[in-house]
């Protein structure tokens, strides 16, 4: 197994530590440092095991972050929705 998919499993173990754990404000903090840790590593799984196994990768991570992925999709939503409204 390559750094990279270590690196991700490690990720993907301390996400489900932070989750078990008590937060006041829903875990948002944690979330936000999850993504900002969570990039360059897929970047780097991508680099290292081509775009196949970073898409998964991808797609492991967006089901264990999934309310900052549905509100990036709400917000877009209404950003072209009033756009289309505007025009």
């Amino acid at each position: 197994m390559s750094l990279s998919l270590i690196l991700a499993a490690l990720w993907a173990i301390v996400a489900n530590v932070l989750a078990m754990l008590p937060s006041r404000d829903n875990h948002w903090r944690r979330a936000y440092g999850l993504i900002a840790a969570g990039i360059p590593i897929l970047g780097y799984v991508t680099y290292q095991n081509g775009p196949w196994v970073g898409m998964a990768v991808l797609l492991a991570g967006m089901s264990m972050l999934r309310w900052p992925v549905v509100y990036l999709g709400r917000w877009t939503m209404r950003l072209l929705q009033g756009k289309a409204a505007r025009d």
